[in-house]
């Protein structure tokens, strides 16, 4: 074997972890859960240790939250400096709960008003499946196409824009991906 193909495959190992993305990192360990799966990689996982094998038996519900919608509900909430936000099935309203008060009363909702006729459209019943957080804004998706950005503070609609046309069968249900603010 020739010296050439230890020296191109260093060469090529080099070059590879160079051009590697950096790794994705988990989300602050500070309690917030910014992002439907906690981080870029989807780990669902938190470094927090207040719950262990020793304490979880003396667990108890502290609230309970219904949406009213009696659909699937399969969006993980996300939280944020003490505020819990929801974003229920068609008609994908978005609720703030404050989680420093008894109870987690109601801070804010907003009610978008999709567009009935995604309903027949959407492939996997009406779900959604979350909001992210990202520099004050909670951003989502209406099941007739669209991502709205809220104020995280008080709900306000700050942009909108259209994704999908249920006109030719798209609809969306996933929750959107912030990435470096975009």
């Amino acid at each position: 074997m020739s010296r050439a193909w230890p020296c191109l495959i260093v060469a090529l190992a080099t070059l590879s972890a160079a051009a590697a993305p950096p790794p994705l990192r988990p989300a602050a360990v500070d309690g917030d859960w910014t992002m439907p799966a906690h981080d870029y990689a989807s780990t669902r996982f938190s470094p927090l240790a207040a719950i262990d094998r020793n304490n979880v038996g003396a667990l108890k519900v502290e609230f309970t939250f219904s949406t009213g919608v009696n659909r699937g509900q399969e969006a993980a909430p996300i939280v944020v400096d003490g505020t819990m936000f929801i974003v229920a099935p068609y008609p994908n309203v978005v609720y703030a709960l404050d989680l420093t008060r008894p109870g987690a009363p109601l801070k804010w909702k907003y009610q978008p008003h999709p567009e009935a006729a995604a309903q027949g459209v959407a492939c996997c019943d009406v779900v959604n499946r979350g909001a992210v957080y990202a520099d004050g804004k909670v951003v989502f998706n209406t099941l007739d196409g669209n991502t709205i950005a809220l104020d995280a503070k008080n709900g306000k609609e700050l942009w909108k824009t259209s994704l999908a046309d249920i006109q030719t069968g798209e609809s969306i249900t996933m929750a959107p991906l912030v990435v470096k603010d975009k």
